[in-house]
């Protein structure tokens, strides 16, 4: 008589993987709740709620808000940096401009000024009319529109930045160094001369007298001739 067979251990497969090879998903263990937000909170406001938390608490400021704000400040010292180089650049390029139109103008009436000189002796000798005048006061009024006017009248005091003097004498009618006669116009353009007006200066024949030195005024008796200090 056979004795029965024993029944074999049965063997049980559990599948542990925590990601489903099928889906992908992550699978939640028996007994477990799926972890996640709670309803109605965006994630983001949790992190941001825990930040603002920590911060209430007296936490101190995470490395990552240190190296934002560090990053923050060479940002904008490099935006502040570059747009004062704009600035200055801007500055320059309106300098350098404006110096250009300056010279430009400046030789375009250094060309006119020999027609000026014709201009003025025709109108001296009283040629100055018909067509010839419309023509020179054409031409005298581009001088005018650059800016541009004429200076050095018989009478005016001798400056020697303005005047170029070609004549001397002396008068006793005059006080001070005169331009009595204007043999030539000169021209300047705001602050700058573009050329001297050549005349005859008059000095009056007996010029002031030099202040006197500031001893003199003192009340200090000069010195007569062979006296000396007062020996020891």
């Amino acid at each position: 008589m056979t004795q029965p067979r024993e029944e074999e251990p049965r063997v049980v497969i559990r599948d542990k993987r925590r990601i489903d090879p099928t889906s992908g998903t992550v699978r939640v263990p028996a007994g477990e709740q799926p972890a996640g937000p709670r309803p109605g909170v965006h994630p983001a406001a949790g992190e941001q709620m825990s930040e603002h938390e920590a911060a209430a608490d007296g936490g101190q400021p995470t490395v990552v808000d240190d190296d934002l704000s560090r990053q923050l400040a060479e940002r904008t010292e490099d935006l502040q940096r570059v747009t004062a180089e704009y600035a200055n650049y801007r500055r320059r390029v309106d300098r350098d401009r404006q110096l250009v139109v300056d010279q430009a103008a400046e030789r375009f009436a250094a060309g006119l000024f020999p027609i000026v000189d014709d201009i003025e002796r025709a109108r001296d000798h009283g040629d100055l009319t018909g067509a010839f005048k419309v023509v020179a006061d054409r031409v005298l009024g581009v001088l005018d529109g650059l800016g541009v006017e004429a200076f050095g009248v018989a009478g005016d005091p001798f400056d020697p930045a303005l005047h170029e003097a070609v004549m001397h004498d002396t008068s006793a009618e005059v006080d001070v160094p005169t331009a009595t006669t204007v043999l030539r116009q000169g021209f300047r353009r705001g602050d700058r001369v573009l050329r001297t007006a050549m005349v005859a200066v008059t000095e009056p024949e007996h010029p002031v007298a030099a202040a006197p030195a500031q001893g003199a005024t003192d009340g200090a008796t000069p010195a007569q001739p062979g006296e000396g200090p007062a020996a020891d």
